[in-house]
């Protein structure tokens, strides 16, 4: 790892304290209803709770409750058993998807999404393989499994428009929803609120999840230098976390995300 903070230890400790702190208040089992990790809340199949989670994530922009409402619609479409539907759904039954739209997410993207999961569910048992298609994952960071989940969600005939909604670090995106999914998909503590049902990644190889919420408060804390939502600033963030908690860096998405965004900090 990187030396990068110039942080003195004195400040390391303070800091630690008042985002442990935060930590506490916004890692609680409260926060879930309102925030899209509700979705993949309401299920206990793994399948399930992949599925949901990924368009959980990939919707998460805008207002929460506009992203729930859609998230919600989506799941009463699959009949609330998204890994059943995607794997035996006919032609017919895709009629009410045709019409979706959540921003700039529409229907031509949806059904390639159904598309793409059903391919894959036909030949995997875990949404987790197509982060990493080996046993393990002994990278320093996530990088790699998002440049490779990208190139393979986009490696069937597919809408080029849809690229745009599965960022990549080559892109120099923060990545930051593919991120948060990943938190949720491998992080566990004993709040519950992030599932920890995939085993490959290590919650220390995570890159927290950065926005521009987040990525105001950092630089106003000294963890990054600027506030551009870009890959190098969130592994930069993620390395200077990491000082903080070496082994779960991504708690802190959640003391960072409600002080910019609901602190206003």
């Amino acid at each position: 790892m990187p030396k990068v903070s110039n942080l003195m230890q004195q400040d390391i400790t303070k800091l630690k304290t008042f985002l442990d702190d935060k930590v506490r208040l916004y890692n609680q089992s409260s926060f879930i209803l309102n925030d899209p990790i509700t979705i993949p809340h309401a299920f206990t199949k793994k399948q399930d709770i992949e599925i949901s989670g990924l368009f959980a994530a990939v919707l998460a922009w805008g207002n929460r409750t506009t992203i729930i409402n859609n998230c919600n619609k989506l799941m009463q479409w699959m009949d609330n058993k998204p890994h059943d539907f995607i794997l035996n759904h006919r032609d017919s039954d895709l009629k009410p998807f045709v019409h979706f739209v959540h921003r700039t997410f529409n229907a031509t993207d949806l059904l390639y999404f159904i598309h793409f999961l059903q391919w894959h569910y036909r030949q995997h048992n875990s949404l987790e393989d197509a982060f990493v298609p080996g046993k393990t994952y002994k990278e320093d960071t996530v990088e790699q499994a998002l440049i490779h989940f990208h190139n393979y969600f986009f490696s069937i005939e597919h809408p080029e428009r849809t690229k745009k909604h599965i960022s990549t670090p080559a892109r120099k995106s923060a990545c930051k929803r593919i991120n948060m999914y990943l938190r949720w998909m491998v992080r566990k503590d004993a709040v519950g609120v992030d599932f920890g049902i995939w085993k490959k990644i290590k919650p220390s190889q995570l890159v927290c999840p950065l926005d521009v919420h987040v990525a105001r408060v950092a630089q106003r804390l000294q963890l990054i230098h600027n506030t551009q939502s870009n890959w190098q600033n969130a592994v930069e963030l993620t390395y200077h976390l990491r000082e903080l908690n070496p082994d779960d860096p991504a708690i802190y998405d959640y003391a960072l995300f409600g002080l910019g965004a609901i602190e206003k900090f």
